[in-house]
């Protein structure tokens, strides 16, 4: 018997899974007991948010993690293959279709026992998988606070957007710490000048001129920015202050916080810029890069726009924008591998939004893992770890590779390993790296 919490989109996923290979599973729902803030539904797998599962393009970094889910027969994926609405390109349902075929999916299978009560305690016997979503109760959260250690369980998610390396324009950027081009003034300069600029360090720097500072400064002040429910309002802004919410406090008030050009000199004048926006390295590849104290509430289509106002990123390709709102998920880049299971204990696996995955499709991959490595430990198989190459395993391994500051991710080509071949082409890139990961994928044994 496996114990799955939570019938949303990873949890019914998993569940359905399991089952079909003939495992007897209890899923456990709090609706139509207790109701999150956000959820009114009392079917399974609400959506809550967007009725958009994104792009169907294979040249589209969800379009493809959601091929390679119809690859393993997800049951998720293909309900939205019915239940699509006319979208062009992105697959998007009939949220209620949606919900309420899944539901009955799950309902049809002998050997799901649905039980529909809230959990308070993590179960002591088998195999759990906790997939409670990003609103996880009070209750819950405290058991799960209490099983992985407070420090390691977030309640809101405050984080700034991620740019891919190839994008950035190394015209403008250069590497180097701050202070560290002037405690090298002794140096030479023509030498450290060419050294600087090629060293493998953590930070990119992209210096600004009092001109571009201030057509930027204009451009957040004026921006878009997406409306909190009610219940995040009262919590979201504790940790952390919005970039642009800080810019409205004056002109100059981001040129003495996270744009201070203190201890730099721009190489291409040998001078102090006047401001200074840094970018730090997000992965071990050192291919995603992470724009230091830019947390914020910005519309995606307003960050795009703003952001690549800055030097160095005005073709820039983000592969995920920054985000602000009430988020319950682990550090599990330090308690989670890649098969979602919990490294201390082997007997207990999260998926779904809780894991640090970010997106509908992201959270039915997690829940797919999660099934078929729990039928795998019953069975006394391998463990199946995806390739890195494919979709699925790349987000498991970003998600289980430890960080400095962990931060949720969604699908995107910027955590696949590169090509050996250099494409500047961005469509042809990401057709070569789509067809590498399906090709990666064919060749993966499960049950």
């Amino acid at each position: 018997m496996v114990t799955v919490i939570g019938g949303g989109l990873a949890g019914t996923e998993a569940a359905y899974q399991i089952a079909k290979r003939g495992i007897p599973v209890k899923l456990y729902e709090m609706k139509p007991i207790k109701f999150s803030p956000a959820h009114h539904s009392t079917d399974l797998a609400e959506i809550v948010c967007s009725n958009s599962f994104k792009s169907n393009l294979h040249t589209n970094a969800c379009g493809l993690l959601k091929e390679e889910l119809r690859h393993l027969d997800s049951l998720l994926i293909k309900i939205a293959d019915e239940t699509a609405v006319p979208a062009g390109q992105a697959l998007a349902v009939d949220r209620e279709k949606f919900s309420g075929k899944v539901t009955k999916a799950i309902e049809d299978i002998p050997n799901i026992e649905i039980i529909h009560e809230e959990i308070e305690e993590i179960p002591k016997e088998g195999i759990v998988v906790i997939a409670t979503g990003p609103l996880t109760s009070e209750k819950l959260s405290k058991q799960i606070a209490k099983l992985t250690g407070e420090e390691d369980l977030h309640f809101y998610d405050a984080a700034a957007p991620i740019v891919e390396k190839e994008s950035i324009d190394f015209s403008v950027a250069f590497w180097g710490e701050r202070y560290e081009q002037e405690r090298k003034r002794e140096e030479e300069i023509k030498d450290w000048k060419s050294r600087i600029q090629n060293q493998a360090q953590d930070y990119i720097n992209l210096p600004m001129t009092k001109e571009e500072y201030e057509a930027f400064w204009k451009a957040l002040v004026e921006a878009e920015v997406v409306e909190l429910h009610e219940f995040e309002k009262r919590e979201i802004f504790e940790g952390c202050m919005p970039i642009e919410v800080m810019a409205k406090r004056g002109i100059d008030t981001l040129r003495f916080g996270p744009l201070k050009p203190v201890g730099f000199t721009d190489p291409r004048t040998e001078k102090r810029p006047y401001a200074i926006v840094q970018l730090r390295q997000d992965n071990t590849e050192g291919s995603l890069f992470n724009m230091v104290g830019f947390q914020t509430n910005l519309k995606y289509g307003e960050q795009k726009r703003v952001f690549r106002l800055i030097p160095g990123l005005e073709n820039a390709e983000f592969s995920k924008y920054g985000v602000m709102h009430r988020n319950t998920f682990l550090n599990a880049s330090r308690l989670l591998d890649a098969t979602y299971q919990f490294q201390k204990n082997a007997n207990i696996y999260f998926a779904g939004q809780i894991t640090g995955v970010e997106g509908y499709v992201e959270s039915i991959s997690s829940g797919m893992v999660v099934a078929l490595n729990v039928v795998a430990q019953l069975k006394e198989k391998e463990k199946i770890k995806f390739p890195k190459e494919t979709m699925i395993g790349a987000l498991a391994d970003y998600i289980a590779t430890p960080k400095e500051n962990f931060q949720p991710m969604n699908a995107n080509f910027g955590i696949l390993p590169s090509l050996e071949e250099k494409i500047k082409d961005k469509k042809q890139r990401y057709t070569k790296l789509a067809d590498r990961a399906l090709e990666c994928l064919s060749r993966v044994k499960f049950e």
